[in-house]
């Protein structure tokens, strides 16, 4: 998987660089501003074929720097730029003064001060005919809300002219007033067409408002070696993730999944994980029901197996097979039923996923739930259902951010396994699943992987079915959490718009088969 950074471990990674005589960072920010350019000829190769018009907004810091460079070798290819910058130029950092001066070198170029960087300032105006406006203001150095007279870009005025008038906004790794580590907004945000990052992307990016903020995210490599971190936050791929099955196994290698149902009329929820689990490779997969839903399940399944389970006693008298590795509690099951069942599954200690009303049950004592989970547990909350069970945490999440790096969801997950003691994957566009122990993964269904048709009735269901399937076949419960979201979010890309919660099972021989080519 693709590593994420924060904002530290990438200033830590070019420190490393320029103080082992690796590299200077001089040299760095020259590699920076002519990937930006690279970037920009490659999305919009007319904008190559043209001398054009661009402002370029440098900031204080070495991000301002990295718009110098731009700003350079736009003009060196022929465009028209005028350069506006954030400050004093006697107080950039030695790098960025460097490339202030080299450009402020070619004497017949224009640059505009704006100091001090007022909210009402008549110097900043962006010229007629702009073709490119390439953002070097803060970038990943933000730590405090983005305001001041280019802070006017953010508001939806301006917006809308850049779009009417075919105006490209570049930004130079992060959109300045986006929070790199959190992807939360501090006060103002410009909004990219097109963002470049160097050497990898960052948290900020793939959460949150990083996707609306960004447009699109190139990543360009400046000649760094990647210094390894504990810590550090996966993007889910396709690489390593191919479930395969083995020729010399059988059913029973491959695990035995239960999951429980609810009542009549509340059992499709049930059916739903049941079929996922099944496609996704447990060897089988047995429903337990209340002896009153028994004949309405009959009538929908084959393959899937039937067990009554009217109540905790019939529970208990089932998971006295061994043979019963998996379990998942919660789609459809109802509260009362949740309540009941859940304390007798958890104590097996077996493999177990606990979804919706497996969650819910406990809102009003979670503490209670807490204390009976165990490190084979798998928790998949949506934000309401996270919220219930993780008030405080939430609270912090859902907070006004006033200075960066701002708390992120990234944050809360980790905070919220290491409490639970198992496994959390918390749901959304932006599905983010922490470890107790401070791993943590992000599985993004934005950008090139977007999947808006996954907001669909039973979508979660299926997705707690594929983990508890994958948990019967023995992965452990972090590998099972991360390769479920990835395939989850493929079988939606897979089939499309016009998807429902029971196409999802099905696209999953065809994912299986493109991973395997």
């Amino acid at each position: 998987m693709t590593e994420l950074l924060t904002a530290a471990q990438m200033r830590a990674i070019e420190t490393a660089a320029i103080e082992s005589g690796q590299v200077t960072g001089l040299e760095l920010m020259e590699r920076a501003g002519r990937g930006v350019v690279e970037a920009i000829f490659e999305e919009w190769p007319e904008l190559s074929e043209t001398s054009g018009t661009a402002v370029v907004l440098c900031g204080p810091g070495n991000n301002g720097g990295d718009g110098f460079v731009v700003a350079r070798l736009l003009k060196e290819w022929g465009w028209e730029v005028e350069v506006f910058l954030y400050g004093d130029p006697k107080k950039l950092p030695p790098d960025a003064r460097t490339n202030f001066e080299r450009w402020e070198s070619k004497g017949q170029v224009n640059i505009r001060r704006i100091d001090p960087p007022t909210l009402v300032d008549d110097t900043f105006r962006i010229p007629p005919a702009t073709d490119l406006i390439i953002d070097g203001l803060f970038g990943t150095g933000l730590t405090r809300p983005f305001d001041g007279v280019f802070s006017l870009m953010t508001l939806e005025p301006a917006r809308s002219l850049l779009q009417k008038n075919n105006v490209r906004l570049v930004s130079i790794d992060v959109p300045s007033g986006l929070c790199s580590d959190s992807g939360r907004i501090l006060g103002n945000v410009i909004v990219a067409d097109l963002t470049v990052t160097f050497h990898e992307k960052k948290v900020g990016h793939m959460i949150n408002d990083g996707p609306a903020s960004c447009g699109m995210v190139r990543t360009k490599q400046i000649g760094l070696k990647q210094k390894k971190y504990n810590q550090t936050v996966q993007l889910t791929s396709e690489k390593g993730l191919f479930p395969a099955k083995y020729t010399a196994d059988h059913k029973y290698s491959h695990g035995h999944a239960l999951i429980l149902s609810g009542g009549p009329g509340k059992t499709g929820a049930a059916r739903l994980a049941a079929r996922g689990a099944l496609r996704i490779g447990a060897g089988l997969v047995t429903l337990g029901v209340p002896p009153s839903a028994q004949m309405e399940v009959a009538a929908q399944v084959t393959a899937i197996m039937l067990q009554r389970a009217e109540d905790a006693d019939a529970l208990a008298e089932a998971l006295k097979d061994k043979r019963l590795n998996a379990m998942c509690l919660g789609p459809g099951l109802g509260l009362k039923r949740a309540r009941d069942l859940v304390p007798v599954a958890l104590e097996e200690g077996r493999s177990t996923v606990l979804d919706a009303d497996a969650l819910t049950a406990f809102a009003d004592d979670p503490a209670t739930l807490f204390e009976q989970l165990h490190e084979n547990c798998v928790l998949t909350p949506h934000g309401g259902e996270f919220a219930r069970l993780f008030p405080d945490i939430a609270e912090k999440l859902k907070a006004i951010p006033t200075k960066g790096p701002a708390y992120s969801k990234v944050d809360a997950t980790r905070e919220a396994a290491k409490r639970a003691g198992c496994v959390v994957l918390f749901k959304g566009a932006d599905t983010v699943i922490a470890a107790p122990d401070g791993r943590c993964a992000i599985n993004s269904a934005e950008y090139e992987r977007s999947a808006p048709w996954l907001a669909t009735a039973g979508s979660g269901d299926v997705l707690a079915g594929f983990i508890t399937g994958l948990l019967a076949r023995g992965f452990a419960p972090m590998q099972a959490a991360e390769t479920t979201a990835w395939l989850h979010v493929e079988c939606a890309r897979q089939f499309g718009p016009g998807l429902i919660a029971e196409d999802l099972p099905e696209q999953l021989p065809a994912v299986f088969q493109s991973l395997a080519k």
